[in-house]
């Protein structure tokens, strides 16, 4: 007989692929919520309501996979005028990075290069850079570019995903470079030799690493929508006795809205991750497969329209 959470993902998993079937001027009317919009400007003005509001910003250039080095120079050229927009705005708000937009699997010493120019820019400007991680198969040369920069410069940190059994060791050994870590549950489909695949147990290793880096010093972002591991990363905030500075939570653009006020009412730092760009609709559906309960209200939005 199925239990309920297996019951529940499976229409989650039904709502997920039903998703693309819609045209995407219509899925792009209800996914608005999730993203800033098409271009710079859009993001900065929801950034500069999300700083009134008390929280404070992280933005990112829509856009991974990228095989072409021309490509992958517009793609570090758009990254540079975030940056200039941060710092002509005064905004509170870091910059989200992923390796493949800049062409890490074609060139890993070209995507180096224009990643440095990105990165020494930014400290430039006193701009926080922040690496996504992605899947499996970068994660490796992805903590190696990170070292890499690390050793010339301070104003960048990482994502590490809970769900891969490697995350407990990877923070063991970035916690010797004074690295400043993301840590999410992960979002990518991986190998059972790779990933933990039971849903309570990705939890419990959250956690896990999650105290593991507060208690050895590091600055973490609690990257969450789960209550269950808002609560539990309290516990342990208050166990280690952490004031405000060392550590912060993150939320999506739109994603439980009252959650994310209710962390920030607190008296917690809540940074939200803003996307834009033109590459919206592969985001879309990749985090509506991340996140179901998201695609489900879309659905609902869709029909009740």
């Amino acid at each position: 007989m199925l239990s309920t959470f297996q019951i529940m993902s499976f229409f989650n998993s039904l709502i997920v692929n039903t998703i693309p079937v819609f045209p995407k001027k219509i899925v792009k009317i209800f996914a608005n919520k999730y993203i800033a919009g098409d271009n710079i400007n859009d993001a900065v003005k929801t950034v500069k309501s999300l700083n009134q509001k008390g929280f404070v910003a992280t933005m990112d250039v829509l856009g991974e996979s990228i095989t072409d080095k021309n490509e992958a120079v517009k793609s570090k050229d758009e990254n540079i005028e975030v940056l200039d927009a941060i710092s002509n705005n005064n905004l509170d708000c870091n910059l989200s990075v992923k390796l493949t937009m800049l062409a890490l699997t074609l060139d890993k010493d070209f995507c180096y290069s224009l990643f440095r120019e990105i990165v020494s820019y930014a400290n430039s400007k006193n701009i926080f850079i922040r690496i996504d991680m992605e899947d499996s198969s970068v994660t490796e040369i992805t903590i190696q570019i990170l070292e890499k920069i690390r050793k010339e410069f301070s104003n960048v940190g990482i994502v590490i995903q809970a769900y891969l059994y490697r995350s407990e060791d990877d923070i063991k050994r970035l916690i010797q470079t004074g690295t400043s870590f993301r840590i999410c549950k992960g979002i990518y489909v991986e190998p059972e030799s790779l990933a933990i695949k039971d849903y309570q147990k990705i939890r419990d290793n959250y956690l896990k690493i999650l105290k593991l880096a507060l208690q050895n010093g590091a600055y973490c972002g609690i990257a969450t929508h789960d209550e269950f591991l808002v609560k539990g990363a309290e516990t342990i905030i208050k166990e280690l006795g952490l004031s405000k500075d060392k550590y912060e939570f993150q939320m999506l653009l739109g994603v439980r809205e009252n959650l994310r006020d209710q962390i920030l009412s607190r008296g917690h730092k809540v940074r939200i991750y803003v996307p834009f760009g033109i590459r919206w609709y592969e985001y879309s559906i990749r985090r509506f497969k991340e996140n179901p309960e998201v695609a489900k209200h879309v659905i609902k939005s869709i029909f009740s329209n």
